[in-house]
């Protein structure tokens, strides 16, 4: 789904739209320029570059001035908990590093639509912990956030609306507190323990 709205494949059916405009026939750097941004599940970072460097290619999308992509780079390891960081290696960082490294690159960008896929995935409960408090920053941006994730009981207190896919087929939408009380949403991937937790 991502790699459909994101330009990466093309729908043998239907049309995409974002921001008033039928992007279906996009190339994918078409749409980011026009305010769409996404994170891979596999964290796609250029390991032999410093973090800033691998930010400023984000930011590239935006001037042609390396000094403001570099400024804006700056910016957005700051706010994503990275500056720090800012000189090492890509390669030398954590994997809830990296993933904040591959939020950090999609918002260098300035996106309208930040497309999340499974930034949570791997992350120790501190690291999810404060994954979901930036993804709640992002929000307070202005940012639209779609967000793919399996871990739900990290994702549902984050969002206004849920929609639950399984086989990809909608199964679910609605709600986050009446989502996780339906009955093919538990069968498919809360189980049988949330079932009894809940009742």
């Amino acid at each position: 789904l991502f790699n459909l709205i994101a330009g990466v494949m093309r729908p043998s059916e239907g049309r995409i739209r974002f921001d008033g405009a039928d992007v279906t026939a996009w190339p994918a750097t078409a749409r980011c320029a026009r305010g769409l941004a996404r994170t891979f599940q596999v964290v796609k970072s250029f390991d032999t570059m410093s973090v800033i460097d691998n930010v400023i290619v984000g930011a590239l999308v935006r001037t042609t001035s390396t000094g403001e992509a570099r400024s804006k780079a700056s910016e957005v390891l700051e706010f994503t908990g990275l500056a720090h960081r800012a000189e090492a290696l890509a390669s030398e960082l954590i994997p809830a590093e990296k993933r904040r490294l591959e939020v950090a690159r999609a918002l260098a960008t300035a996106p309208k639509l930040l497309l999340l896929d499974e930034v949570m995935t791997g992350l120790t409960p501190s690291e999810a912990k404060r994954g979901v408090e930036l993804v709640r920053k992002i929000r307070e941006t202005g940012v639209t956030v779609l967000m793919v994730e399996h871990v739900m009981e990290i994702v549902m207190p984050l969002v206004d609306r849920a929609i639950v896919l399984d086989l990809g087929r909608v199964i679910c939408e609605g709600k986050p507190a009446d989502v996780v009380r339906d009955e093919a949403v538990i069968t498919a991937y809360l189980g049988e323990r949330h079932r009894a937790r809940s009742a």
